[in-house]
């Protein structure tokens, strides 16, 4: 595919990846711009980035890069800084002395950031961060290919490392309990719901519940003053109840049949006795 996609820059990280995708030894698969498409791939999806470059559309491409909250401004600063890395790295082929190539460090730094972004907005799994980290130019990387060009490239050659776990440790995902409105323990226990699994269920298991509440004691949920009417709804519910009343209609009519017996007995003990 000749015609530019994103950049010059893009463009031939993603031919050179479908080119070389299975040399995974090759030293095209483990160059920096392939590299660079592989990272971006295990924050999104292979199909994330080939599909919109296969059908040419740059405002897919970038739509589904923003999809974990990494800004589209951010994104053509992304591209911009690959392109400047791309033009330094090619006019050091032709150099003795070569020039340093910042954008190297910059734009790892740029992806460790999107990275980040997913974890803050959306969900890293551990082997996410792992995927990733392995594809960093850092001493750590099983590739021996990529620990010789950080050495070659990189001023410091701890940068991205140390980048990439300071960045991970300072953004903490904070999840907030959910709220779950808990009514009186007593209304669900007439509708034989145990305190212990009301206090295992998820919001919304719970919310269920208390709908189912508030129809069995006939309170609208939209009133306003409905905990309070619930309240006198059980006092009256109870007041209500046989007092030898268990809850369970069969065994309230053993009772009641007990009950029954046992009076006919004393009777009739008192009717031989008197005869």
């Amino acid at each position: 595919m000749n015609q530019v996609f994103v950049n010059e820059a893009f463009t031939k990280a993603i031919n050179d990846y479908l080119d070389n995708k299975k040399l995974e030894n090759g030293i095209e698969y483990n160059s920096f711009l392939v590299v660079f498409v592989r990272l971006l791939m295990t924050i999104y999806n292979e199909l994330d980035i080939i599909n919109p470059f296969m059908i040419g559309s740059e405002e897919t491409l970038k739509s589904n890069l923003n999809k974990f909250g990494y800004s589209v401004v951010d994104i053509n600063t992304l591209f911009d800084n690959l392109q400047k890395f791309y033009e330094i790295d090619k006019e050091n082929i032709k150099l003795t002395v070569k020039k340093d190539n910042l954008f190297f460090i910059t734009v790892q730094k740029q992806l460790v950031d999107m990275l980040i972004a997913k974890k803050m907005n959306f969900h890293l799994t551990e082997k996410d961060s792992e995927d990733f980290y392995k594809l960093l130019y850092t001493q750590n990387s099983i590739e021996p290919l990529i620990v010789s060009y950080n050495y070659l490239t990189a001023s410091d050659v701890n940068e991205i490392d140390n980048y990439f776990h300071k960045q991970l440790a300072e953004n903490i995902k904070i999840v907030e309990p959910e709220e779950k409105n808990i009514l009186s323990y007593r209304a669900y226990e007439i509708l034989n719901y145990p305190v212990d699994s009301i206090t295992k269920m998820t919001k919304a298991e719970l919310e269920k519940v208390n709908r189912q509440v508030y129809d069995f004691f006939k309170i609208r949920e939209n009133a306003i003053n409905k905990e309070y009417l619930l309240e006198k709804a059980i006092e009256e519910y109870e007041a209500n109840q046989n007092k030898v009343s268990t809850g369970n209609g069969y065994v309230d009519i053993l009772l009641v049949m007990g009950v029954i017996c046992t009076i006919i007995m004393v009777i009739t003990i008192i009717t031989f006795v008197v005869i």
